[in-house]
């Protein structure tokens, strides 16, 4: 088993660094999205139908995008987040839309949108507004941020009606708030997110326009800062156009625009350009243009060990050369935000999930870059300065709880504000990698930032000693949550703690340690329930997981990790022998609860684990 073992982690880390740009990092894929296409053709198509000119680009693109959705329909009729996702509603209602925003395409695609129409019959109850509507927005209860767009894209679709009675079923957004100063969102508690703000003004102001308040006071106040919060967002739109670089939010924002006497206005062009520029020649969108920070810090921490970097060895150049780690570091010390943030006002220090010019800085990013860049060992004469500065980002954003949140300290209405494990963990981990060596002015507010992340940890894991993340789920889970990526996660993050072998510590490790044992699958691998499968990312996580738990586990829990250890090394090893170990699973959570699967993450992943297993069984 050593042999093999030696001989799977040579093919996958191989594997992994030819993944590479030019640059050295990597930019990842990620799967193409009936949602986003979906979005994307119906934004182009009102944009065509409320313009005076013609566009060519969209011209093709319009059409070509609907035979994508026509020909990747799933076999019951409906649509899901990816081409390997089970149908939902939300999707299929987008894609039923799309269709009826195109003119002529609902005769021809009659098959397709019959069987489409059938799916949602079964699962909503009917097509008609006053049986969709309130399915919508069952899904997604109090938080608007999705339901709302949804339901304003079958209004703009005539898919809810005609006129003014069609937009009742679409619930009016205070758009006027965002004429706000910035500094009392959280006290004004949204009904959306942070991170959608562009919507919130678009979409509130799209129904604002289809049909206007009732109430005089709402009317006038909506009336008088339309103009005042079309500036804010133009003023937040990214010069690449896209909205965190996104389809779905950009392609939200485009369509209500435009549907709303707005098309000639320039967030709408701007925003126009960039869905044309970012389709793909097969017809499809992805959920968003890359992840290429992300993936590139996940990439460096798979590869490179910091307890290598830390005893000065120079092992981690197996991996990578001391010129390629030089290039990375150079590269991701330019990711990093040196101004505060235009969209969110974050301040200076954090790291986005892309390189590119609509990403914002966010926890989980700013946690992998640190730990990035501690593992690429030696630092430049930019690197103290940046690390310092991403340190004080993190913990200005922890929250009273004690947990870390996505992107804004404070908000925590709704779920992707609040704190929660797998931000908190990654926190943890990469602020315990540098606690040792940052100024003995930063280290006793850095230790008690660390003790209260410790405390919301204990504090939110489960009776069952599992933890839920935010960003990632299976779809075969009850809530479609995800404890195997949730615990795994944050299991690593105890095992590096200096205290891991304190009693309090060692409790939550046992916990989740046998949790992660007990949810091993019969074939050796990991996955959702017991009705899905194994997945390469699940299972690689728990092994990655449970190799750094071993080493201080008790004794009457030790000889079932190594059991789980054995069977799950054996299940990972054969599919690296059998080349199944770069097949992706729709494990990630975009925003919204949207899926999408990320070509990289089995191979970063599987490196991940068999690099972890061999360090730990020499």
């Amino acid at each position: 088993m050593r042999s093999r073992l030696q001989t799977a982690l040579c093919i996958a880390r191989s594997e992994l660094l030819k993944a590479r740009t030019a640059k050295s990092h990597w930019t990842g894929e990620l799967s193409s999205s009936a949602l986003s296409t979906a979005t994307a053709v119906c934004a182009l198509a009102i944009v065509e139908h409320a313009s005076t000119a013609r566009h060519p680009a969209s011209q093709t693109l319009i059409p070509k995008g609907l035979d994508w959705l026509a020909g990747n329909a799933n076999a019951d009729g409906g649509w899901g987040d990816t081409t390997i996702s089970l149908s939902n509603i939300s999707t299929t209602t987008l894609c039923w839309a799309a269709f009826g925003a195109v003119s002529g395409a609902d005769e021809k695609y009659s098959v397709v949108l019959s069987n489409a129409e059938r799916w949602l019959i079964q699962r909503a109850g009917g097509i008609e507004p006053d049986r969709l509507a309130p399915a919508i927005i069952k899904r997604y209860g109090k938080d608007r941020t999705f339901s709302v767009p949804i339901l304003t894209m079958c209004a703009l679709a005539g898919r809810l009606g005609a006129g003014p009675d069609a937009w009742r079923w679409v619930l009016p957004l205070p758009f006027e708030l965002a004429a706000c100063p910035h500094q009392w969102f959280a006290a004004l508690r949204l009904p959306v997110v942070s991170y959608a703000l562009p919507a919130l003004i678009a979409i509130g102001q799209a129904r604002h326009w289809h049909r206007p308040s009732l109430n005089p006071f709402a009317r006038v106040c909506r009336n008088w800062t339309r103009v005042r919060t079309l500036k804010t967002l133009r003023r937040i739109q990214p010069s690449s156009g896209g909205f965190l670089e996104a389809t779905p939010l950009t392609s939200f924002v485009v369509m209500s625009l435009a549907g709303s006497g707005q098309v000639d206005h320039p967030t709408t062009i701007h925003g126009s350009e960039f869905l044309r520029a970012s389709a793909r020649p097969d017809g499809s969108w992805p959920i968003d243009a890359n992840l290429s920070t992300w993936v590139t810090t996940l990439s460096v921490n798979a590869l490179l060990s910091r307890a290598r970097a830390d005893s000065g060895s120079d092992a981690n150049a197996m991996s990578l050369g001391s010129d390629e780690r030089n290039s990375i570091r150079e590269w991701l010390l330019h990711q990093q935000y040196r101004n505060e943030h235009p969209y969110t006002h974050a301040a200076p220090g954090g790291w986005a999930w892309t390189d590119l010019p609509g990403g914002v800085p966010d926890a989980d990013d700013t946690a992998g870059a640190l730990l990035a860049l501690r593992n690429l060992g030696d630092r430049d004469e930019e690197a103290p300065a940046a690390v310092l500065a991403g340190i004080h980002w993190l913990l200005n954003l922890q929250n009273r709880d004690g947990g870390i949140p996505t992107f804004c300290r404070g908000w925590g209405a709704l779920p992707f504000d609040r704190s929660s494990p797998d931000l908190t963990a990654h926190a943890l981990r990469a602020l315990t990698a540098w606690i040792d060596v940052v100024p003995d002015n930063l280290k006793v507010g850095l230790t008690a930032a660390l003790e209260r992340m410790l405390g919301y940890l204990a504090q939110s894991q489960r009776a069952d000693g599992s933890w839920a993340p935010l960003w990632f789920g299976n779809e075969f889970m009850t809530g479609d949550e995800n404890p195997t990526y949730g615990t795994a996660r944050v299991l690593v993050a105890l095992e590096e703690l200096k205290s891991s072998r304190s009693e309090h510590v060692r409790e939550l490790r046992e916990r989740a340690t046998a949790w992660l044992v007990s949810a091993q699958k019969p074939d050796g691998g990991w996955g959702g329930s017991a009705n899905g499968p194994s997945t390469i990312e699940e299972s690689a996580l728990a092994i990655e997981a449970l190799a750094g738990s071993l080493s201080v586990a008790r004794q009457a829990l030790s000889k079932g990790v190594t059991l789980a250890l054995e069977r799950g090394a054996r299940w990972l090893i054969e599919r690296v022998e059998a080349g199944e170990w770069r097949t992706p699973a729709p494990i990630g959570f975009y925003f919204a609860k949207l899926w999408y699967y990320e070509r990289l993450y089995p191979q970063i992943f599987t490196v991940g684990a068999l690099q972890r297993l061999a360090e730990s069984n020499p």
